[in-house]
């Protein structure tokens, strides 16, 4: 390919970086809405919809079966995990923290790649998954950082945002790996979404939900947000087929910075001197984990969310 379409395949890819790291501050702004659950299925609804005209619609007999039944079930449950661990956040600057705990997928990305599909890696691994975990502590910790009562305290209250986090990134770092030995070159996000907006309606109706306080305003917001998801997708597709991958991936570990500072600004929502270090912590941590495996990085190690 020529070096010029190259550089612009990659500049798109990019975009798609800059489009999620707002997801944040709209999905927590739509929970306040229209209440988290409603609010969020509507989201991945518009969002389906969007992929289904930007990817094309499914051809499901082409997908590996596994893939579809592991790939499937990971996919769902990381997306409503993430979504709802924000949207139940009891505020702007407890829904920038849950995002930051989700950030801990790069690394166990690469770990679970070591332990399950036999990536190489030296002992960098050691020092980058530490790096992570502390950071997203010191993020915990409050202004003063490492600090553990601090840190029971935020947990406990609101234990069902931070523990949905905490799996998101269990889920996403699984969904990555499995990509990576069933999806033999199929693209499932199309169906995936689709799957993740029918439970999210589901579990809506289950427990009785009602969308009230319908505005024109949140209507757009909640556009907005399928907006970012939809063309992030598309973009990030094309990115990674006809732009530079490398620079797509490690461009990617730095995405908890701007999520953050999108995020705050958004949600009128000040981080203190000890937040933004422990994001640098994390991201750091993530690209020493990169760094760690001798192979080059593959297309589905650096899912992105």
């Amino acid at each position: 390919m020529h070096p010029f379409l190259r550089n612009n395949a990659t500049s798109i890819g990019l975009i798609a970086i800059i489009l999620w790291s707002t997801m944040v501050g709209f999905i927590h702004r739509i929970s306040d809405l229209l209440g988290p659950l409603g609010g969020i299925a509507m989201i991945y609804s518009c969002a389906s919809a969007l992929l289904l005209v930007s990817l094309g619609v499914p051809k499901i007999k082409t997908f590996p079966r596994n893939y579809l039944l592991f790939g499937g079930v990971l996919f769902v449950a990381y997306e409503m995990s993430f979504a709802l661990a924000i949207g139940y956040a009891a505020n702007g600057a407890q829904a920038i923290e849950v995002n930051i705990i989700n950030y801990l997928w790069p690394s166990l990305t690469i770990v679970f790649a070591i332990i399950f599909n036999n990536q190489k890696a030296n002992l960098l691994i050691i020092p980058g998954l530490s790096l992570s975990l502390l950071g997203v502590c010191w993020v915990l910790g409050g202004e003063k950082g490492l600090d553990l009562p601090v840190m029971i305290s935020n947990v406990s209250s609101n234990p069902v945002s931070y523990v949905l986090a905490f799996l998101g990134a269990f889920f996403w770092a699984g969904y990555c790996t499995v990509t990576t030995k069933l999806a033999r070159g199929e693209n499932g996000a199309a169906l995936f979404f689709l799957l993740t907006a029918a439970a999210l309606w589901v579990k809506f109706f289950v427990s009785g939900g009602v969308i009230a306080n319908v505005s024109m305003g949140a209507i757009v917001y909640v556009l907005l947000a399928a907006g970012a998801v939809g063309f992030g997708c598309a973009c990030w597709n094309f990115g990674i087929v006809y732009g530079n991958v490398s620079i797509l991936a490690s461009t990617s570990y730095f995405t908890p910075i701007l999520s953050s500072l999108l995020a705050s600004l958004f949600l009128n929502a000040p981080l203190s001197l000890s937040f933004w270090q422990g994001v640098l912590m994390v991201s750091a941590g993530s690209i020493l984990c990169w760094r760690a495996t001798r192979a080059q990085t593959t297309k589905a190690t650096i899912c992105s969310s």
